[in-house]
């Protein structure tokens, strides 16, 4: 039976990208079934407007808006297709502040779900995903949060792993294999270690 996961992205984060390709890639060996949830940098880290992020967040609130516009009409299975077209266009195409309705698009998705980028109604289902993950691990982290359930029912999660890159696959099943253990424990609470390097987005999705 595939192990139920939520992951919560904002599309601007290039680190919460960079776990995500890792968790795609591996996702049919390990039986994976990915809900992919948001979390708004721009409302969690209170952005302000004098801040050099606050454009690229607030701008991000509204793809991650068009996300829930896309789950309440049925397609919550497309969401990891639309995610990853976000991230393609942000991360490798280093483009910003494009119409959602192109990603929309490129995916075969209605294009009229574009308006729920500059709709705060959209605002309510995103907020709810996103206290659900904060819920899950307090409000000192960032992204990405990603949660699955224990054998005994209780769903856990953790903020991370942070990666620089995707690993090649059989490290990359042995890190989730390592996550599962740590997030299960529930004594374990960090690992850390300063990064060094920037993300490595490797070839687009």
């Amino acid at each position: 039976m595939p192990l139920s996961v939520r992951f919560w992205v904002d599309p601007i984060c290039p680190w919460c990208w960079t776990t995500s390709q890792w968790i795609r890639r591996i996702a049919d060996d390990k039986e994976l079934d990915i809900t992919w949830e948001p979390i708004s940098l721009l409302v969690k880290n209170d952005t302000q407007p004098d801040s050099p992020f606050f454009e690229a967040v607030r701008w991000t609130r509204g793809l991650l808006r068009v996300m829930e516009s896309v789950r309440a009409a049925g397609g919550g299975d497309r969401l990891g297709d639309l995610y990853t077209e976000y991230g393609r266009r942000i991360h490798h195409q280093a483009e910003r502040n494009w119409d959602p309705s192109l990603a929309l698009e490129a995916v075969g998705l209605d294009i009229a779900h574009a308006g729920a980028a500059s709709d705060d109604a959209w605002d309510v289902p995103l907020l709810q995903r996103m206290n659900e993950g904060l819920a899950l691990v307090g409000k000192d982290v960032g992204t990405p949060i990603i949660s699955f359930q224990r054998p005994d029912g209780r769903e856990v999660a953790t903020f991370g792993p942070v990666i620089t890159k995707a690993p090649e696959h059989a490290d990359g099943l042995a890190l989730w294999d390592a996550f599962v253990t740590l997030t299960s424990l529930d004594t374990f609470w960090e690992l850390k270690r300063t990064r060094t390097v920037s993300p490595e987005f490797g070839d687009a999705p």
